[in-house]
């Protein structure tokens, strides 16, 4: 190999690759550099606040070779730290970054261990330079992914996440909130989920410098997904069609027919990706060790600093969901929130999503009944607009939906007649809070606004407080003891994905009132052969219940009509004064009454009696299903379907249209569902204008009509004049003014010219 000399120690990069490429045949020339390393080291030690061009070309070359003579450099990476450590603050900005860059580079090359390197950059984070804290936050977060991607670290882990801790209450505001980035930028990736770090994360939460607290807040805020690192972005996902289609048109090549190779490659591995079950992450609030303190500690110190506004909405939105998710008890918050329930208050819709969050079955109703009151007083009156009472009634049904118990008979009976209220946003949002007590608590609502009872509220008990229905069998196990259910629920799984269709159920077991018969049902079921024994008990039973209510009317009737007879007389006879047939007339109201309701217990004990009846028995066949036998996955799957339909269908003959169930509501209160306003969405602006646009295409221009014949011809002056400045003709525009004496004397002048012209 022929060797440069003279040249070398001048040409730097010459002999960086010489050496790797025969790293003893150039231990002399590198020797010389060293020593020269040294002597430059030396004299920029004594003025480290400049910039010394060689030391950063002989720092990069030594770089570079580290791998080659191990012994030789085997005190470099510490020197480099040791000046970091000791002039981080006061080094120059390019000899810094180079410095960090050099110890990447070794780390790279596994000459340095994770710890000294990474906590040296935590400390780093200290300095004025944006460009430096940003490039090493990207390193920190690369290289902690690196450490984890094949197996967990945990010494490492432990170390760095103690470390982080220590950062979070350093003085220094953007070293801390550059760590609190760190650390959540990892829990993001999925590299550190652990409850330690989410905790270490809930520190940042009391912090004295707000910018950690606000970044912790937020990070608790987010939503529960957390995005995996490995998982490919649907833009990088090969579209193996397009590829194919440049294949075929474009030139045919060997690079061509790489590129193709690979991009089916990589559409195989996403396939595979997207095929693998998918990964479920617990919310960070699920993770906190200690709830309840962390949800009282962040209330303390609401109530102790005087934030700005936005700040606080945080920390509430942060205490609602520890409240909603954990079910804690934290009584005073719900007065705090009491105060700023008002329509002009700025962001109330987010206020009142808060307390919906912090409602759950096991809040006292006394306490939260103070705040429905309160808003119901300053959202749901008529003093309002149409969108202040809708809304008003949305949180109510949310805080409802989630603590039943709060409400009231006599409330929720004003609060249902705005079902019939003239504004549309109104009246939907007083039929959804129906809705949700229909499902809960039916026997609240007054009998109209209840419904047709179906099979789920029959069967439903309504709960005192604290008290939980707990079961010792599956629910809904009993339709396993029908062979035939199977074939049902296909039917109606099929019919329940047409929303806009109606679903026919016949069941005999029911009572049928007398309002809900219909005589075309009754002919249509008489045609079963199998049921005929059934029908016909129903119908007797009809006919003596008929037969009971004609003999009691003929009763009333020869009463009343004997009644009538004497009045009749008394009058005739001037011999019964005013009060004795005003007493007469209250006799007889009174007697209707009481057999009216003497009727109506009747009917509610036989209800109760055959109910009770109907559950004792489904519970007994359940209980034996549930201990006879091990249920498989298609078992449970039957089970909700048969649950599912216990919802929809109703507890009588007839017909009903399905409805969706409030079941699917999740831990957390969605924004939009306090803001949603029913109305006619094409009356805002935009919707007006596309439809003015959309009928205006296949209509004729507004305006003058060309009448010409040949459009390429010349036009007359008059046209030309419809299209020049106005400026151009502003003279002619003006029309006859006052005219001057020479302009009468030009007019009468050429006026007799042309008359002595004409004779």
């Amino acid at each position: 190999m022929v060797r440069h000399n003279n040249q070398l120690p001048n040409n730097i990069p010459q002999l960086q690759n010489l050496i790797k490429r025969d790293p003893e045949s150039y231990k002399e020339e590198f020797l010389q550099q060293y020593l020269h390393y040294k002597t430059t080291l030396d004299i920029f030690s004594l003025s480290p606040n400049e910039f010394n061009k060689r030391l950063d070309e002989l720092i990069i070359f030594m770089t570079q070779v580290s791998h080659c003579y191990p012994d030789e450099l085997k005190t470099f990476p510490q020197e480099i730290i040791d000046i970091l450590r000791k002039h981080n603050t006061v080094l120059d900005n390019d000899m810094r970054m180079t410095f960090c860059k050099a110890l990447i580079q070794m780390r790279n090359k596994h000459l340095l261990e994770p710890i000294t390197i990474l906590s040296l950059f935590f400390e780093l984070l200290r300095c004025q330079d944006k460009a430096l804290r940003q490039f090493l936050q990207t390193h920190i977060i690369t290289d902690i992914k690196n450490i984890n991607s094949k197996h967990k670290n945990a010494k490492v882990n432990t170390v760095l996440q103690n470390f982080i801790f220590t950062m979070l209450k350093d003085t220094n505001a953007k070293a801390a909130k550059m760590s609190a980035d760190v650390m959540i930028e990892l829990y993001r990736k999925n590299v550190w989920n652990d409850a330690k770090t989410v905790n270490i994360i809930a520190t940042g939460c009391f912090s004295k410098i707000t910018k950690v607290v606000v970044t912790c807040l937020k990070f608790f805020m987010g939503s529960d997904e957390v995005n995996d690192s490995d998982s490919s972005d649907s833009d990088d996902e090969p579209n193996i069609k397009e590829v194919m289609m440049a294949n075929k048109v474009n030139k045919k090549t060997k690079k061509r027919e790489k590129m193709l190779k690979k991009a089916k490659q990589l559409l195989v591995k996403s396939k595979k990706k997207k095929a693998k079950a998918p990964q479920y992450n617990f919310s960070a609030l699920h993770l906190i060790h200690d709830p309840q303190g962390f949800a009282e500690k962040l209330f303390k110190q609401l109530e102790k600093n005087n934030d700005r506004f936005e700040i606080k909405l945080m920390t509430l939105d942060v205490i609602s969901r520890l409240i909603g998710l954990h079910n804690l008890f934290l009584f005073n918050f719900y007065p705090y929130l009491q105060r700023f329930l008002q329509p002009h208050q700025r962001e109330v819709t987010k206020l009142l999503q808060f307390v919906a969050q912090a409602s759950h079955e096991l809040v006292p109703p006394d306490v939260l009944e103070p705040v429905l009151k309160t808003l119901v007083n300053n959202f749901v009156t008529e003093r309002n607009s149409g969108d202040v009472m809708a809304i008003g009634l949305n949180a109510v049904r949310e805080i409802c939906s989630r603590c039943p118990l709060v409400m009231n008979a006599d409330l929720l009976k004003d609060l249902a007649q705005y079902k019939h209220y003239r504004e549309r946003s109104v009246m939907m949002a007083a039929a959804s809070l129906i809705a949700v007590y229909r499902q809960a608590m039916p026997s609240l609502l007054h009998k109209k606004y209840r419904g047709r009872p179906t099979e789920a509220t029959i069967k439903l008990d309504t709960l005192k407080y604290g008290e939980v229905a707990a079961t010792d069998f599956v629910p809904g196990a009993e339709v396993l003891l029908n062979k035939d259910s199977n074939d049902t629920l296909e039917i109606d799984s099929e019919n329940s994905e047409n929303d806009d269709e109606w679903i026919d159920v016949q069941t005999d077991d029911e009572e049928v009132n007398d309002e809900d018969l219909v005589t075309d049902d009754e002919t249509d079921m008489s045609s079963d052969d199998n049921s005929m024994d059934d029908e016909n008990d129903v119908k007797d039973e009809k006919n003596e219940e008929k037969q009971k209510e004609g003999d009691n009317k003929n009763e009333v009737n020869d009463e009343n009509n004997k009644i009538n007879n004497l009045l009749k007389e008394d009058v005739k006879t001037n011999k019964l004064n005013s009060a004795m047939r005003l007493k007469l007339r209250r006799e007889r109201r009174d007697k209707k009454l009481k057999r009216r309701k003497q009727k109506e217990e009747r009917k509610a004990k036989a209800k109760v009696q055959k109910k009770e009846e109907l559950t004792a028995e489904k519970k007994a066949q359940a209980s034996l299903v549930s201990v006879e036998r091990l249920l498989s996955d298609e078992d449970f799957k039957r089970i909700d379907m048969a649950l599912i339909k216990q919802q929809v269908m109703p507890a009588k003959v007839g017909v009903k249209r399905s409805h969706p169930s409030d079941d699917n509501r999740g831990e957390l209160v969605k924004l939009g569902d306090i803001e949603n306003i029913h109305k006619k969405r094409r009356h805002d602006k935009e919707a007006r204008l596309e439809t003015v646009k959309k009928s205006q295409e296949d209509r004729e221009k507004f305006g003058y009509k060309d009448g010409r014949q040949n459009p390429l011809c010349s036009k007359t002056n008059r046209e030309k004049k419809k299209t020049k400045n106005y400026q151009m003709i502003k003279h002619k525009v003006a029309g006859k003014v006052k005219r001057s004496f020479k302009d009468k004397q030009i007019a009468l002048r050429n006026y007799l010219l042309k008359q002595k012209r004409m004779k």
